[in-house]
């Protein structure tokens, strides 16, 4: 039976995956760094487990030998997804993973003809981070061939932060924020724009953000404009428009590394269990050329319940030879509608 390895198996998204995958009568491999951790979780779940440094290339070449597929769940990304991809490309085996991360898209789009070569497929951006989000703008894109921009809105309610998000937020807090233009990714100040966005229950003003999409909507699609649109609370965005004049102080490696360990001293590991459930997410697309504008609206599960049941559902598909090989994006190898199979997703026209 074709099988799968979870790397990082033990963080807040990764816990969530695996008894999604075990639910789903698979019995995936665990891996990460933190032996006891994994130890207690393959006990938990009567699974195997491998205990190994993403730095040791041999253990970690080892390790994939022994599957098909590897859903790679360890941020920060940025720090993380290279020796992941470049070990599958070596052992031939399919690469996903659940990162948000424009750096780790444009590299391992670059990384296309290597995964060809090796016949594999490269599928970052398996969960909240891209799936439902370019699964929307690929729809509004096939309703309107020839858009020049896109612009993508995004609210989350009743949900909660992750300590994994939140350092992959403070790895990634110097690259300002980004959008693109003549479909060349640029870096603009941090809170650049900001937009009052109507999701149905009231206006809600939103900020531009380097959201994932930025990168691959225009793989997904092609259109060359894209700027992504996020709610976070007022203190939130005061904070981000300050780094504009200070955020050299907090650039420094020394001091992500301590608020880094901040995070993990203050923050909850993640929404609670009743987030999970309640929680949901709004987003709009919205697709133009000169003469039109067409729009659509998606409501999901909470992000980090939602991305348990897509890479899951992703990593299936892959172990039962649908898939790609190369550089893809989920909708590029899955189409628009492979967001609308799951439960408590809505998808409305505007």
């Amino acid at each position: 039976m074709k099988n799968f390895m979870v790397y990082g198996s033990y963080g807040y998204t990764g816990q969530l995956i695996v008894e999604q995958a075990v639910k789903e009568g698979f019995k995936p491999l665990l891996a990460g760094r933190d032996e006891k951790l994994l130890r207690a979780q393959a006990e938990k779940f009567g699974l195997e487990y491998r205990a190994f440094s993403i730095e040791d290339s041999t253990a970690l070449d080892a390790a994939l030998i022994e599957v098909d597929a590897v859903l790679h769940c360890a941020g920060p990304f940025v720090l993380t997804f290279r020796q992941m991809a470049e070990a599958c490309i070596r052992t031939k085996r399919h690469y996903v993973d659940i990162s948000g991360e424009i750096e780790g898209f444009e590299a391992l789009a670059l990384m296309d003809e290597d995964a060809k070569r090796a016949g594999i497929m490269l599928l970052p951006g398996a969960g909240f981070d891209v799936v439902p989000s370019d699964c929307l703008i690929a729809h509004v894109a096939k309703k309107l061939p020839g858009a020049t921009h896109l612009e993508l809105f995004i609210k989350q309610v009743g949900g909660g932060i992750s300590r994994g998000t939140a350092r992959s937020g403070i790895e990634n807090m110097q690259r300002e924020g980004r959008i693109r233009r003549d479909g060349k990714i640029v870096s603009v100040p941090n809170v650049w724009d900001s937009k009052e966005i109507d999701f149905g229950r009231g206006k809600t003003r939103l900020i531009s953000m380097g959201w994932g999409d930025v990168s691959t909507a225009y793989h997904s699609t092609g259109i060359p404009n894209v700027t992504v649109y996020m709610g976070f609370p007022k203190a939130m965005v005061n904070m981000m428009r300050m780094t504009r004049y200070f955020g050299f102080i907090l650039y420094t490696r020394i001091a992500r590394n301590f608020i880094k360990w901040l995070i993990g001293k203050s923050l909850a590991p993640g929404p609670t269990r009743q987030q999970n459930e309640s929680g949901f997410s709004l987003l709009i697309a919205e697709a133009s050329d000169v003469k039109q504008t067409v729009r659509a609206k998606l409501k999901t599960p909470e992000a980090y319940y939602l991305t348990s049941l897509t890479s899951v559902e992703v990593i299936k598909r892959i172990l039962n030879s649908d898939l790609k090989i190369g550089f893809q994006t989920p909708s590029r190898v899955y189409g628009a509608d492979f967001i609308t199979q799951f439960k408590g997703v809505e998808r409305t026209e505007l």
